[in-house]
């Protein structure tokens, strides 16, 4: 334990009277704070979002600055919890508070890359011929592997080749569209990410 005389522990015992008194009476510092807060993202683009971690779906609030023209990029300067968001209510997990740092990580993948068959290089590109890539070969699998009827004659009109993994920090419409979708195809193996 602390030795203390009479003297300090009057001067202690005065600071904090004084000091709790002064914060009862209006002076406290969480005003000045909000206002250097709300002044350092008036700039600011305030965009939603969810957090890419985990089958949570934490709210974000992202804020930007730059019009994306060539004197001004347009960067992320801050992000932080949605406290208007039913899940999270402007809380962030370790991971999601971190989040910043996973958006400006130089080893981030921000478009699409490709292996080609016995190479050991990645290349680059565009989004589009990504997707046309993915649809071409969904219809040919698709097209190579669907059994639209048994041995017996049942109909089944299934394609089990091919499986699909939603993602879980999607609201329950888009899963059900997802869902939907998945099944038209015919596809069998369908999960969601937060099983995993």
């Amino acid at each position: 334990m602390v030795m203390m005389n009479r003297r300090q522990f009057l001067k202690v015992t005065g600071a904090s009277l004084a000091g709790s008194s002064l914060a009862l009476m209006g002076f406290a510092p969480d005003t000045a704070l909000a206002e250097v807060r709300a002044y350092k993202l008036a700039r600011a683009t305030e965009t939603r979002n969810t957090c890419p971690y985990c089958s949570v779906a934490c709210g974000l609030l992202m804020y930007s600055l730059g019009d994306g023209a060539k004197n001004a990029k347009a960067s992320i300067i801050h992000i932080e919890g949605d406290p208007d968001h039913p899940v999270n209510r402007g809380t962030l997990c370790p991971k999601g508070a971190a989040l910043i740092d996973f958006v400006h990580s130089p080893s981030r993948l921000v478009q699409p890359e490709y292996r080609a068959p016995g190479s050991d290089k990645w290349q680059p590109i565009a989004w589009d011929d990504a997707l046309d890539r993915i649809a071409r070969l969904m219809k040919q699998d698709r097209d190579a592997n669907f059994v639209e009827k048994t041995a017996d004659g049942r109909t089944v009109n299934r394609w089990l080749t091919t499986g699909m993994l939603a993602a879980s920090a999607s609201s329950n419409e888009v899963g059900y569209l997802t869902h939907k979708v998945v099944r038209s195809f015919g596809i069998l193996g369908f999960d969601n990410q937060a099983r995993v």
